[in-house]
């Protein structure tokens, strides 16, 4: 690590009440390529989003951001620009401790975030604010309703490790938008990602102090903090379905308006008709991405029982084209997972599926320096098994073999998730039939792409409560209050 590099990293700062500020007390980001101390970020505790919370507490309440949508459109352009100003040292900074690859951040990873805080900067030029319901007669009069949609609060927004710009965003962009304030905590894997956008909030935007504020931290008690404070109104967490359940339960106690974007164990459906070389190769590089590091990928691979092995072996020789190593190097297409704890999980959860009777057929193993781990296939893998079950969250896929089409759906159907799945055909009308019947709040269909600020994200069942991106996750942040009045 440069001299510049630990410069850079060690001067992020808290963002509180329009302040860059410093606790005495730092949290360590690792380069997850090399397993070395990357930088430090300070490490907030209970006091801090105390501070926090009241900040965004003032700034909705004694300050017109809540009510002037130009006035926020225009910060949220302002926002849009300098991120797109200061896009080369964010790449440097989401390489380093994220361990994306450079390819990956011209995409999910950075830049294509940045098109969410631009889309919600251009849905308010047009957004209507009021909806009128027209009049009634009641006792003889007639009485005119409307409905007036308002800003829902102080947002608390807690955001995972794996695509820490995309899933800042996609919580900040939205909520401001809809005039909330904010207290953001990015995940204490990248902290220094989340800390830089504040950063840059702070220096290169006219938002008004309070109205974002953004922490780093380690502590569970920071998490718990935000999640009861009594003058928090609406939380939005992503990560683990387990912690999702944990913040629903902490949030009742003030009835919090609380939206999740959890898990996933995603199903991609090959049916007999489909181009198999297609299938495998689009299976394979997608569970690779980003080291298998996504909720939305499709873990699953569900093939025609017949044709089972000679997939397996479509997919295994993909896995072999599959680059690893230095993420800064343009050419390396998958890199490392986040920790060494990380890999230790995906690690056990391979090692109990072969002993539990999968077929490893390439994989498996750890690969050094850093925390990588090779990219992994199991085949004739039980549909009611561990890994068929688990979110594994690394480079693993699990292959399923099934009957017919009726017992693909049951196999793609049978998850506590629901978030995403896929399907491959040669019949359209056949593959769109499919999609219909998979309880999933995303779908692919021949490698369709669905993920862009203006699609709805997320999921059924236990992958969630809400949308992310789109009019709707502009909607997620807002309350409706009906009026009426009698007409003379």
């Amino acid at each position: 690590m440069s001299t510049q590099e630990q410069t850079v990293a060690v001067a992020r700062r808290l963002l509180i009440d329009g302040q860059l500020v410093e606790t005495g007390r730092t949290l360590a980001s690792l380069d997850p390529a090399t397993g070395e101390i990357y930088g430090y970020a300070p490490e907030a505790g209970v006091a801090e989003v105390d501070a926090a919370v009241a900040a965004a507490r003032r700034a909705f309440d004694d300050t017109d951001w809540a009510t002037n949508p130009e006035f926020r459109a225009r910060c949220l352009e302002q926002l849009y620009a300098a991120l797109r100003a200061n896009v080369e040292e964010l790449r440097a900074l989401t390489i380093a401790e994220v361990g994306a690859t450079k390819t990956l951040t011209h995409g999910n990873q950075l830049e294509t975030p940045f098109e969410i805080v631009r889309f919600y900067a251009d849905l308010l030029k047009d957004y209507d604010w009021t909806e009128d319901l027209g009049n009634v007669e009641i006792r003889g009069a007639q009485h005119h309703r409307w409905v007036e949609k308002e800003a829902a609060g102080v947002v608390a927004a807690i955001a995972a490790y794996n695509y820490p710009h995309q899933l800042a965003l996609a919580k900040l962009a939205p909520s401001l938008a809809a005039g909330c304030t904010v207290v953001l905590k990015g995940a204490p894997d990248t902290p220094l990602a989340t800390l830089a956008l504040g950063e840059i909030i702070a220096n290169h935007t006219d938002i008004p102090a309070g109205v974002v504020n953004v922490l780093s931290s380690s502590d569970v008690e920071v998490g718990k903090r935000m999640t009861t404070h009594p003058d928090v109104d609406v939380v939005t967490f992503t990560g683990s379905t387990p912690v999702g359940k944990q913040i629903m339960a902490a949030a009742s106690g003030t009835l919090k308006k609380v939206f999740l974007e959890l898990g996933g164990k995603s199903a991609a459906i090959v049916l007999d008709d489909a181009d198999y070389s297609l299938a495998a190769m689009f299976a394979a590089f997608s569970i690779v991405t980003h080291a298998g590091q996504g909720c939305a990928l499709t873990t699953r691979l569900l093939v025609p029982r017949k044709d089972h092995d000679q997939i397996a072996q479509l997919v295994a020789t993909n896995f072999g084209h599959v680059k690893h190593g230095d993420p800064n190097d343009p050419s390396t297409y998958m890199g490392p997972l986040i920790s060494a704890k990380q890999r230790d999980k995906v690690d056990g959860l391979v090692q109990r599926a072969v002993a539990a009777g999968a077929t490893l057929v390439t994989g498996g193993t750890k690969l050094d320096p850093g925390f990588f781990y090779a990219p992994t296939l199991l085949a004739n893998v039980d549909p009611d098994s561990e890994i068929a079950q688990e979110e594994v969250f690394g480079p693993v896929l699990a292959l399923i073999p099934y009957d017919d089409d009726d017992d693909a759906v049951r196999i793609a159907n049978n998850s506590i998730y629901g978030l995403s799945g896929g399907v491959f055909s040669a019949d359209s009308e056949r593959a769109k039939a499919i999609a219909r019947r998979i309880r999933t709040g995303t779908f692919s269909i021949n490698g369709g792409n669905y993920f862009h600020p203006d699609a709805p994200f997320g999921g059924y069942k236990q992958s969630g409560i809400g949308r992310e991106m789109g009019r709707v996750g502009l909607e997620e942040f807002l309350e409706r209050k009906t009026l009426a009045e009698v007409l003379s």
